[in-house]
């Protein structure tokens, strides 16, 4: 499943690397394009024949898109992928075979790192309750990065090569079994990009499975490539999605004051994070 919206040559780099893997599965592509005016659909329908393509006439976002794709997909298993990604050659295999031999496993992610090397911190995450939202909101995660408790939102205190069960990993790898798209559902589409993944991950976990984080493949990460074009929405949707997902799953567990604290500190991150993005601009 690989969403596309004006990313043509990073899409084209990104099926071609799903092409190029060496697995014993089968598989398809499906690919969804977002509305891109990059001529992106007349190229890839080109240059892949074979893929499912499905053409919208508007953006829907991230959730409903790949819900398109989903729908349609017939496979016992369900990856999403980022366009702007580069698999490698063994990496369907390695997470498809993790995943046969652990069948309580619900949902996977590999090992994702950026361009430069680094890691990608969103591939092994915590949930973003109001204590580890502070902590790293506020800086206090990178002043303490081994300590767990202040460490609870990237994990930064646990070994990026080592496998463990985490509770929420990155949208741009996801490996799900079709049991369990059948018993907790689709992405919610209130979100429009980010916060669906680690709402997908919180159901996927209260439902009883487990989200398990597994070093031993990789993809390369272009991040952020679609998202470049429009920064003021891309601001605005990511603090709307922690607003979406406290509101959702944490609101009732807490009382009045933690609830108009974590609404108060959406905002004023906002705020500042708007003026950032216009002194830049400036500039």
């Amino acid at each position: 499943m690989i969403l596309n919206y004006n990313t043509r040559e990073l899409t084209k780099r990104a099926i071609q690397s799903v092409y190029e893997s060496r697995t014993s599965f089968s598989l398809e592509i499906i690919l969804i394009d977002n509305h891109s005016t990059d001529g992106s659909v007349d190229c890839l329908r080109e240059a892949f024949p074979d893929i499912h393509l499905i053409e919208n006439k508007e953006n829907v976002g991230f959730s409903r898109a790949n819900n398109q794709g989903i729908r349609v997909a017939r496979g016992r298993y369900v990856l999403l992928l980022n366009s702007d990604t580069i698999l490698e050659e063994d990496t369907l295999e390695t997470m498809l075979t993790f995943m046969e031999a652990h069948p309580d496993v619900g949902v996977s992610g590999c090992k994702i790192v950026l361009p430069d090397g680094t890691l990608d911190k969103a591939c092994k995450r915590g949930f973003p309750t109001p204590s580890a939202s502070f902590y790293y909101a506020f800086g206090i995660a990178k002043l303490f990065p081994d300590n767990p408790r202040f460490n609870q939102y990237q994990l930064g205190y646990l070994d990026e090569d080592e496998e463990y069960e985490v509770d929420c990993l990155v949208g741009a790898f996801m490996l799900l079994r079709r049991e369990v798209l059948d018993e907790v559902g689709l992405l919610d589409e209130t979100f429009f990009m980010y916060g669906e993944d680690i709402d997908w991950c919180y159901r996927i976990k209260q439902a009883g499975w487990r989200v398990y984080y597994y070093p031993r493949t990789r993809i390369t990460h272009y991040k952020g490539a679609s998202s470049r074009r429009k920064p003021f929405k891309i601001v605005y949707e990511f603090h709307r999605a922690m607003y979406l997902f406290h509101h959702k799953h944490y609101r009732k567990k807490y009382n009045f004051l933690i609830n108009a604290l974590v609404y108060s500190g959406i905002g004023v991150k906002l705020t500042a994070a708007v003026i950032k993005n216009r002194l830049r601009q400036v500039r």
